[in-house]
C-alpha cells in the first residue's frame, strides 16, 4: 500500500514538474520570438534592406499587378469554363466587361474630379488666410495670460510658416515634375500589369501544377494552408473593396450636400483610407473637416456630422455585414501591424498590414495546431471545462 501511495505521489509530482516545465518552455519560445524579431528589424535597418526591397518591388510592380488581377478574376473565368466556355474566350469576356466598366467610371469621375481639384487649388489662398485668422485669434486670446509672451510666440510661429512656404515655393516645380513622372510611370505600370494579368488569367488554372514540385509528404498540408490563405485573403479583398466603395459614394454625396469644396476628392480620400483599421477614418476625415471649417463654421460642423454618421453606420452595419470579421484579429495585433508596416512602408504599408497579419496568424495557428508549439489547444480546452 505504501509503495502504491508513493508511486501515486511521485507521478503527481512528475506531472506538476512537466506542466511547469512546459510553461517555462512556452515563455522561452515567446522570448526567443521577440528577440528574433528585434534582431531581424535591427539587421534590416543596418543593411538598408528596405530601400533595396522598395526598388525591387517598384521594378516588378507590373508583375504583381497582373498577378493580383488574375487572382481576383480567376473565380469568374473558372465558372465560365465550367459552363463550357473556353478559358481564353472567358478571359476575353471578363476583361472586356472590366475595361468597359473602368472606362465608364473614369470618364464620369475624372472630369468632375479635375474641375473640383482646380476649384480647390484656386481657393487655397483664402483657406490659408482663414486659418491664419484663427491662429491670430487664438494667440490674441492667450495674450491675457500672465507671464506668457503670446506676441513673441505668434511671431515665431508665423516666421516658421513663412520659411515653410518659401521652401515649398522653391521646391514646387520639382514636386510637380516628380508627381507627373510618378503619374505616367504608374499608368505605364498599370497598362503593362493589365497585359500580364491577361496572360496570367488565361493559364491561371495551371497554377495547381506548382504542387508537383512540392515533396509528397508535405503536399497535403501545403495545399490546405494555401487554400485557407487564399480564401481568407479573397474574403478580405472583396469586403474591403465593397466597403471602401460604399464609403466613397456616401461620403461624396454627403460632402456635396453640405457644400464642401471638392466633395469627390475628399470622398475618394475617405474611401481609400477607410481600408486602414482604426486610424483610417481620422486620416481621411480630418482634412475634410479642416477645409469645411475654413469655408465657415456651419460647413465644418456639418462635414464633421457627415463623417461621424458615415463612420457610425459603416462600423456598426457595413463592416460587420460585408467583412464578416474575416481577419479575426485582436485589435492589439492590428495596431502592432499598422505601426510596423507603417514605419517601414508608409501609407502603403498601413493599407496592406491587416491582410498580411491575418495570413501570418493563419500560418502560425496551422503550425500550432499541427505541432502544438505553445499548447494553445490545451489551454482553450481547459478554459472551456
Amino acid at each position: 500500500m505504501l509503495k502504491k501511495e508513493n508511486k501515486e505521489v511521485d507521478s503527481s509530482r512528475v506531472n506538476d514538474v512537466l506542466i511547469v516545465s512546459k510553461k517555462v518552455l512556452n515563455l522561452v519560445y515567446v522570448l526567443l520570438f521577440i528577440l528574433g524579431s528585434y534582431a531581424v528589424i535591427k539587421l534590416v535597418k543596418e543593411l538598408n534592406v528596405i530601400p533595396f526591397l522598395k526598388s525591387v518591388l517598384k521594378i516588378v510592380s507590373p508583375l504583381f499587378i497582373g498577378l493580383l488581377i488574375a487572382w481576383l478574376f480567376d473565380p469568374i473565368v473558372t465558372k465560365l469554363s465550367q459552363k463550357g466556355i473556353k478559358r481564353s474566350f472567358g478571359t476575353v469576356i471578363v476583361y472586356a466587361i472590366f475595361l468597359f466598366i473602368l472606362f465608364i467610371i473614369l470618364s464620369s469621375i475624372i472630369p468632375m474630379l479635375s474641375e473640383q481639384v482646380n476649384d480647390f487649388v484656386s481657393s487655397l489662398p483664402s483657406i490659408f488666410d482663414t486659418i491664419k485668422g484663427w491662429v491670430e485669434g487664438v494667440f490674441d486670446n492667450l495674450g491675457h495670460i500672465e507671464n506668457f509672451d503670446a506676441n513673441a510666440m505668434k511671431n515665431e510661429f508665423f516666421k516658421e510658416i513663412n520659411v515653410f512656404a518659401a521652401n515649398l515655393t522653391q521646391s514646387l516645380p520639382a514636386m510637380v515634375v516628380d508627381f507627373v513622372t510618378a503619374l505616367f510611370s504608374g499608368i505605364g505600370n498599370l497598362l503593362v500589369g493589365l497585359i500580364i494579368g491577361f496572360y496570367f488569367l488565361v493559364s491561371f488554372d495551371n497554377v495547381h501544377a506548382i504542387m508537383d514540385f512540392v515533396p509528397n509528404r508535405i503536399q497535403r498540408d501545403t495545399k490546405y494552408l494555401l487554400d485557407a490563405t487564399n480564401s481568407s485573403l479573397r474574403s478580405f479583398v472583396k469586403g474591403a473593396l465593397i466597403d471602401s466603395t460604399l464609403v466613397f459614394v456616401v461620403s461624396s454625396l454627403g460632402f456635396a450636400l453640405v457644400g464642401l469644396k471638392a466633395p469627390i476628392l475628399f470622398g475618394l480620400f475617405c474611401g481609400l483610407t477607410n481600408v486602414i483599421p482604426f486610424a483610417g477614418p481620422y486620416i481621411g476625415g480630418v482634412p475634410a473637416v479642416i477645409v469645411g471649417l475654413s469655408q465657415g463654421i456651419p460647413t465644418g460642423l456639418l462635414t464633421f456630422v457627415v463623417i461621424f454618421v458615415i463612420q457610425f453606420i459603416e462600423g456598426n452595419f457595413f463592416q460587420p455585414l460585408i467583412m464578416s470579421k474575416t481577419t479575426k484579429l485582436h485589435p492589439v495585433t492590428i495596431m502592432l501591424g499598422l505601426l510596423f508596416f507603417g514605419h517601414f512602408f508608409g501609407i502603403i504599408g498601413m493599407l496592406i498590414s491587416t491582410p498580411i497579419m491575418a495570413v501570418l496568424k493563419l500560418v502560425f495557428l496551422f503550425f500550432e495546431d499541427k505541432y502544438n508549439l505553445l499548447d494553445f489547444n490545451a489551454r482553450q480546452q481547459t478554459e472551456k471545462e
